[in-house]
């Protein structure tokens, strides 16, 4: 079965890659006792991965899974890449919006070491989502009490959150032209992913513990990150009461 997040991404190449993020996944990760030596020896490696495709008679170009994962500027080459985050003050999206912006940035962070340590670089787009929307699904005590740490309530636990997020890029149809949406009202936060369950899945096979990953690539990289559940399964889902 032919999974679209191999297919290629027009226009894009190599130089669209984040050479530091990959060379974390290779030698934290993979397992790769050193780096490939040259551009070819790196589109080959990347190949063999499914990040990068071969395309007869031309160039390689990077794959959407490739791109998603690790490009610089994943937006710029393929437009449903990315979260869109809007929060309003009331109940639909006619009145006042507080916030409206796509997040553009690669799945996964860069780390000082072995990716998912205490030691990030540089965010990717689970933790710069969380960053942006915290003034909005949570309030910090005015007071500080007798420690002079001011303590934040979430309105939604914070761990929620990220998992149904993550659940939705990880799943998402990339045939589709939609980015994932992610709206907070004032009454409820709705998180929307672009396609129909794929092949013969149901909700109800998905209750009983029935696993099709639409993406496999990138479900078993965020798993590699801690992103996805270890058993190799939708991330586990927490879900909470609207304020």
């Amino acid at each position: 079965m032919l999974h679209t997040e191999s297919l290629p991404v027009s226009g894009s190449g190599f130089a669209d890659l984040s050479q530091a993020r990959l060379a974390n996944y290779l030698l934290g990760i993979v397992g790769d006792h050193e780096l490939p030596v040259d551009q070819g020896a790196w589109v080959r490696r990347l190949t063999q991965l499914g990040f990068m495709v071969e395309v007869e008679n031309n160039a390689p170009v990077c794959s959407i899974v490739g791109l998603v994962l690790f490009g610089l500027r994943p937006r710029r080459l393929l437009r449903q890449a990315g979260i869109r985050w809007m929060a309003f003050e009331g109940n639909d999206k006619s009145y006042n919006a507080l916030d409206d912006t796509v997040l553009d940035a690669p799945l996964v962070g860069l780390w000082q070491g072995t990716p998912g340590s205490s030691d990030s670089l540089e965010s990717g787009l689970f933790d710069s989502f969380v960053e942006r929307i915290r003034p909005f699904v949570s309030d910090e005590a005015d007071d500080g009490g007798e420690s002079f740490r001011r303590d934040r309530s979430w309105h939604y636990p914070v761990q929620a959150l990220r998992e149904a997020v993550v659940n939705a890029l990880a799943h998402r149809d990339w045939t589709r032209v939609n980015e994932v949406e992610v709206v907070r009202y004032a009454d409820r936060l709705e998180i929307v992913s672009p396609g129909a369950l794929q092949n013969a899945m149901t909700v109800e096979k998905m209750v009983a513990g029935q696993r099709s990953a639409r993406n496999p690539i990138i479900v078993d990289v965020l798993r590699d990150y801690g992103y996805v559940d270890a058993r190799g399964i939708h991330p586990r889902c927490c879900y909470a009461a609207p304020f």
